[in-house]
């Protein structure tokens, strides 16, 4: 017969590889920014291993894979090995993970258990137990084959013989070739018998293989008279032999005696060039699978998500009754129903989560989904139900709508919570739960807030107490001590150097004019802003004196508590893009100006480093879920009046990449129209660079008709008739407020649906007559909702006139340029927003607009702080008014966090608890650990 044809294994290899580059790139094509991911760890320095690992990363560079040498020295403990790679299975940049083997360690190590340390989804050698148990039941789609092993099988199909029905025989059982090898050709359908070291009848068993695998690392220990005749052969065997005609003094021969085979057998594979090149090959092919497992898997705006089923209960009983009665999913598992990582996460128990930025990172060539912004009328104490509407219309577009859909909310302050408020977490059949942990600590960001805050004050009254004890020598031999002889400037005092244009860095270099300037900040006392806080109502802090103890000389002055998310930290977290971004702005804050006019900031106290370590976890959005199981970013909770009130720009920005471009997030802006979403629009989308596609108007026909002269309400007493009864006339001169917020959102070019929050005790003809002079008045639609008895279903119709909204034409604009004067912007809002006639600034305003221009503070947006009872400044005048002038008493600037908040009337950063506060209703069940009476 005609000698063996020839099976190349660097033919085969090569059309492998080409045909791998050509997957990458559509790869890459479909998914922006992405590439296979390939890890090999090493642990010594072999030659032979820095041999095979530079022939991988060369393959692998060739193909398009970003691959990784990670070099351990061989020093290493198995504790350090370990360690390596739980990071790397952690990483999701890696999708293929190798341990070079033989591990070059001094030290003890277990092979075995490095192997099976490394993520079975990314065992791309697949040495680990589980892949090679789903090997040998079968799961050949649902794991890794080791290297070798799948170069032969290649190699066997290159002859285009059929496998199935054939007789194979595989000479070797070592757990790397002999043992999967046998396995891959059972479950490709041979006849599969295992020859080995023991085996008798050795000759006998290879003359009967129509396919034999040849792999005992024994030098041409098979003869060619073996084999049977138009047999396949796969030699796996690399062998050295003497050899005096070559200039080694030896050559390389396989298990196969391959001169005298070659005669007898149908195909064989040349020793080298046969199976050594597949094995690279091979590998690379396993890390392109597993890069396609993960995308399949992964792939932003694929979710596989589970919706809970409510069971709807009449009467509506209590918020917390139907929070615990609800079992959310477990947060990690509706972690990856979203698309999340396991990496990407950072369990807070089971049912909250914080997110790494990092997943921001790796979605950051995805298209963002269609931005959702619920804003309301002029909050009366009828209350709108906006959170409650907010999630309604998630759990409608998600659970019944099955849209890719994420609810960005605000965290709410405990100390409304324990005040008047109660809970903030929604209401009825439309709640984020677990309701009292949504209500209370969620995961520590706002204690982490107040920490921050009040390390600035300490650190403002301390340096002012030593500035006025001490010389300037003094003075700067304690800022810049000497510490084993030598004296060093930190990072933050050489920056505060080259802020005073000192560029100079050896401390004792410095004149005595240099050291006055670097060490006196020169605090004006009258000047100061910053106050402490404290999550809790407390009316006795509005107004307290501090350095009353013999301790602090007499150095005493008036200050105040506000409450925490009234902080400036709370607004810079609320608006900060990133880790860099965070500290950058934290050291930005202006808290006093020095006796020369000179704005002092939080870099000039050198406490920026530390507020970015107080807060580098309070950064990261929390994860949560409503009753019907769509997901929850809860993140930051600034104030509406003298923030921005709205939840964070980090949280959106991440919610928008994971619903992907068919997807909706829906979040929400505090208190009305002409307040939370003017500055949503004007400051919160200036800085994200976000342009949203639909407005949310909330309104309900009681509140409208308070809008229209309806009687004051008192806590505790019952409705006056007038919001118990058809109405008609009373709630259609309420609906000028209505009019107006639709006009306002229409300012900024964006469609506008009127969600109609219904009540019971409203009629039919009351509900319509909203909906009619709503779309009079130039509404895309509105909706009437009963989301609040019913859950999603109760706003199914809002959810899908939001999805129609969404696909018209968003001419999405500001209202003023920051360039403009501070009075300009100020004026454009007073006139445009809420219908004043003009504005007037009191003596002190504007001498801030002068010292805010000359500190360069005069482009920053603006942030007005007035009452969000009225459109004016005025809380009792209800409706739209007009004609009036808005007086602006006072100017400060949040100029970390970027705005200028002019103050229109008094304005109180610190509420009070009521007569009976809602911590009389609040209990704990001590059996079984359930909250009571949140709300």
């Amino acid at each position: 017969m005609a000698p063996a044809e020839v099976l190349s294994g660097k033919t085969v290899s090569a059309q492998v590889r080409d045909r791998l580059k050509q997957q990458v790139a559509e790869m890459k094509e479909i998914f922006p920014g992405f590439a296979p991911g390939l890890a090999i760890l090493q642990v010594g320095n072999r030659d032979d291993s820095n041999l095979y690992i530079n022939m991988k990363l060369k393959a692998a560079a060739e193909i398009g894979i970003s691959a990784n040498h990670i070099k351990l020295p061989n020093t290493a403990t198995e504790a350090d090995v370990l360690k390596c790679i739980a990071s790397l299975n952690g990483d999701p940049a890696v999708h293929g993970f190798i341990v070079q083997l033989p591990l070059d360690s001094d030290k003890p190590i277990n092979t075995e258990k490095i192997t099976n340390a490394v993520a079975p989804e990314k065992d791309v050698d697949g040495l680990s137990s589980i892949n090679a148990g789903k090997l040998s039941r079968g799961d050949l789609g649902d794991c890794f084959i080791p290297c070798t092993p799948k170069g032969c099988m290649e190699l066997i199909r290159q002859t285009g013989v059929q496998v199935a029905g054939k007789r194979a025989v595989v000479v070797g059982r070592s757990k790397i070739v002999g043992a999967p090898m046998h396995d891959l050709l059972l479950w490709n359908h041979a006849t599969v018998t295992t020859c080995h070291s023991k085996t008798s009848t050795l000759a006998e068993e290879v003359g009967k293989a129509d396919i034999l695998v040849v792999a005992a690392g024994k030098a041409e220990m098979v003869k060619g008279e073996w084999i049977k005749p138009g047999a396949i052969v796969i030699d796996c065997g690399i062998n050295h032999v003497p050899d005096s005609t070559k200039a080694s003094g030896k050559r390389v021969v396989g298990d196969v005696a391959y001169s005298t085979a070659k005669e007898k057998a149908s195909y064989i594979t040349p020793v080298p060039g046969g199976v050594g090149p597949m094995t690279v090959a091979m590998l690379m092919q396993s890390t392109v699978e597993s890069a396609h497992r993960f995308l399949e898997k992964f792939q932003p705006g694929k979710w596989n998500i589970q919706y809970n089923q409510l069971t709807l209960k009449k009467p509506v009983p209590s918020d917390i009754e139907i929070s615990q009665s609800c079992i959310p999913k477990p947060i990690d598992q509706l972690a990856r129903e979203v698309g999340l990582l396991p990496g990407e996460l950072e369990l807070y128990g089971q049912t909250k989560a914080k997110v790494h930025l990092s997943t921001l990172k790796r979605l950051k060539n995805q298209p963002d989904g269609k931005y959702v912004v619920v804003t309301g009328i002029t909050p009366t104490p009828l209350g709108e139900g906006k959170s409650t509407t907010t999630v309604g219309l998630v759990q409608a577009l998600g659970a019944h709508l099955h849209q890719n859909v994420f609810a960005c909310v605000r965290q709410p302050s405990q100390g409304p919570t324990f005040g008047i408020k109660g809970g903030a977490a929604g209401g009825g059949y439309c709640q984020v739960v677990p309701m009292d942990e949504f209500n209370l600590h969620l995961t520590g960001d706002i204690h982490a807030i107040t920490a921050a805050n009040n390390l600035v004050a300490a650190a403002i009254d301390a340096r002012m107490f030593h500035e006025l004890t001490q010389t300037d020598q003094a003075l700067y031999n304690r800022l810049v001590p000497s510490v084993n002889g030598v004296r060093k400037f930190s990072d933050i005092q050489i920056r505060r150097l080259q802020k005073l244009g000192i560029n100079k860095t050896d401390p004792m270099a410095l004149t005595k004019e240099e050291v006055n300037l670097f060490a006196r900040l020169d605090i004006d006392p009258a000047t100061i802003t910053w106050q402490r806080v404290i999550d809790t109502n407390d009316r006795f802090l509005r107004k307290i004196t501090i350095g009353q103890s013999p301790t602090e000389k007499g150095f005493s002055r008036m200050a105040q508590f506000d409450i925490t998310v009234s902080s400036e930290i709370m607004a810079v977290l609320a608006l900060a893009d990133g880790l860099d971004d965070m500290k950058k702005r934290l050291g930005r804050m202006v808290v006093a100006s020095s006796k020369r006019g000179e704005p002092v900031t939080t870099d000039d106290l050198g406490v920026t480093g530390a507020l970015a370590v107080l807060m580098k976890d309070a950064i990261k959005p929390n994860l949560m879920q409503t009753l019907e199981g769509t997901p929850v970013f809860v993140h930051a909770g600034p104030f509406a009046n003298i923030a921005h009130g709205n939840s964070s720009v980090l949280a959106d920005k991440i919610a928008l990449k994971l619903v992907g471009k068919a997807g909706f997030v829906v979040t929400e802006a505090g208190f009305g129209a002409d307040i939370g979403m003017e500055k949503f629009f004007n400051i919160k989308c200036r800085y994200s660079g976000l342009r949203p596609h639909v407005v949310v108007l909330v309104a309900t026909v009681r509140a409208l008709k308070m809008h229209g002269g309806g009687p004051a309400v008192t806590a505790g007493v019952p409705l006056p008739k007038e919001y118990m009864e058809e109405n008609l006339q009373l709630l259609a001169r309420g609906c000028s407020n209505l009019k107006k917020q639709i006009q306002n959102a229409q300012i900024f070019g964006v469609p506008v649906v009127v969600a109609v929050n219904a009540f019971k005790t409203d009629t039919k003809a009351e509900l319509a007559l909203v909906v009619q002079l709503a779309k009079e008045a130039g509404a895309f639609d509105a909706v009437e909702c009963t989301h609040w008895a019913e859950g999603g279903k109760g706003a199914v119709a809002l959810a899908q006139a939001v999805q129609r909204a969404s696909q018209a034409p968003s001419n999405f604009r500001f209202l003023y340029n920051v360039e403009l004067p501070v009075i300009d912007k100020i004026r454009l809002i007073a006139q445009q927003i809420y219908g004043a006639s003009d504005i007037e600034l009191l003596p002190e305003a504007r001498e801030k607009v002068a010292l805010y221009t000359k500190q360069g503070f005069g482009n920053l947006p603006i942030c007005m702080a007035k009452t969000h009872l009225s459109l004016s400044h005025d809380p009792e005048l209800k409706g739209a008014p007009t004609g009036f002038i808005l007086p602006i008493r006072d100017i400060r600037a949040s100029v970390g966090a970027g705005f200028l908040y002019p103050l229109v009337g008094t304005m109180s950063t610190m509420p009070g608890l009521p007569t009976r506060p809602c911590f009389y209703d609040i209990d704990l069940d001590p059996v079984s650990g359930e909250v009571n009476g949140l709300f």
